[in-house]
């Protein structure tokens, strides 16, 4: 099958994972997928298939080394995630493409277009094809283009029996996007020594250095009266809200690059007597990121002294959600080496760069599997202006 063909088909099928929830998967529906990369594993010929019953598909390509080239030939590892971003929806996903893109805006719908004015990478893609979304939904190429780049090279090797190789083994994580993708990965039945995830962005990249991360969610009580008589009463739970976020260091997505860390609101709902919010906590520089989680708590303490004698309190909690993968990966360089010498090969220029995000390559790496990340070719994830460059992804299956 074309490998484009093959991701459009991928793409169409609604995997939207489910955040705060306590199974694995978090959406029976992408098992809808994974049974279809089971069956083309299988047509394919890929030994030691299976798909478990919590949606993780697992495969091997076997060396066709011998002797002592095949004894010290590490066996790899292949990742890429199945799940799409809850932050845009990823039910009737209708892609496009835009061939020999000029520069210009790229109209998605009647009310949305995908404008190099505002995305001025877009500028970088001229002459290539593009694959974009119809605007009212997210692309779904995090990560499924991944998984197709992956599912491509599965194809060409079990077509070119000629070309060496060790051990390649394939796996499929669900839940990647709301953090579970690496919690139950079968790292022992996987087989593999090292590994890279498939799961970055643009073109070149080769990423061993990700965000610590944490959770931190924050319950406000206020206490409310009838507006008519409040004075010196009421304790509205979103004002409270309000002055615990302005108490943190203003550091936020929107202001930092490269290493620097951020306190991120996600979500924030209530009214007078209950305040929810949720945080996402990031840095690179574990210190720091041990910092901001304890600020977190004493912000919410400080206030707890102000206002608990007035009849409000603050219920915050911390929960680390990954670490940063260098320190795991550190003693296995070379993979990084090899990745941009695969690039230069294909005539990329390799990007080394920190992740501004997580990966389950961050988890994997601490269950004993070093395993840094590959790009995609793809930009503007988990949002409708999410889209592919096919000549990158191409490129990404040939690297």
């Amino acid at each position: 099958m074309d490998a484009v063909e093959r991701l459009i088909s991928y793409l169409k099928i609604d995997t939207e994972s489910v955040p705060d929830r306590d199974v694995i998967p978090s959406s029976e529906k992408q098992f809808d997928l994974a049974k279809v990369l089971e069956k083309e594993l299988r047509e394919m010929g890929v030994s030691d298939v299976r798909l478990d019953e919590h949606c993780y598909v697992y495969g091997k390509l076997p060396s066709n080394l011998s002797g002592e080239e095949k004894a010290k030939t590490p066996a790899l590892g292949l990742i890429a995630h199945m799940d799409t971003s809850p932050s845009a929806r990823g039910k009737n996903v209708n892609p496009r493409i835009v061939k020999n893109y000029d520069g210009t805006d790229i109209v998605l719908n009647e009310e949305e277009k995908l404008s190099p004015k505002i995305f001025p990478r877009l500028l970088e893609q001229v002459g290539d094809d593009l694959l974009v979304t119809d605007g009212t939904t997210l692309l779904g190429a995090d990560d499924k283009a991944g998984v197709a780049e992956i599912m491509a090279l599965v194809e060409y090797l079990q077509n070119h029996k000629e070309i060496p190789h060790g051990d390649i083994c394939i796996g499929f994580t669900p839940d990647e996007e709301v953090g579970c993708g690496a919690d139950i990965f079968d790292v022992k039945g996987f087989g593999a020594d090292v590994a890279y995830t498939v799961d970055g962005g643009k073109l070149g990249g080769v990423e061993y250095e990700n965000f610590n991360g944490a959770s931190g969610k924050l319950k406000i009580h206020g206490v409310n009266v009838h507006p008519g008589s409040a004075k010196d009463k009421m304790l509205n739970s979103l004002l409270l809200a309000m002055e615990f976020n302005s108490m943190l260091p203003q550091f936020t997505p929107a202001n930092t690059e490269g290493y620097e860390g951020f306190f991120h609101l996600c979500d924030m709902a209530g009214d007078e007597s209950l305040t929810e919010m949720n945080y996402i906590i990031r840095d690179h520089d574990r210190e720091k990121f041990e910092e901001k989680k304890r600020i977190f708590l004493d912000v919410a303490e400080k206030l707890n002294q102000k206002y608990n004698a007035k009849g409000a309190f603050f219920e915050p909690e911390v929960k680390d959600s990954y670490f940063n993968m260098a320190e795991k990966v550190k003693d296995h360089m070379y993979l990084i080496d090899v990745a941009k010498t695969a690039f230069e090969k294909e005539g990329v220029t390799p990007i080394v760069s920190p992740i501004r995000g997580g990966t389950d390559g961050a988890s994997l790496s601490y269950k004993g599997l070093p395993c840094p990340n590959l790009s995609t070719g793809g930009d503007n994830f988990h949002g409708i202006y999410e889209y592919l460059n096919l000549n990158a992804f191409h490129k990404m299956i040939a690297v």
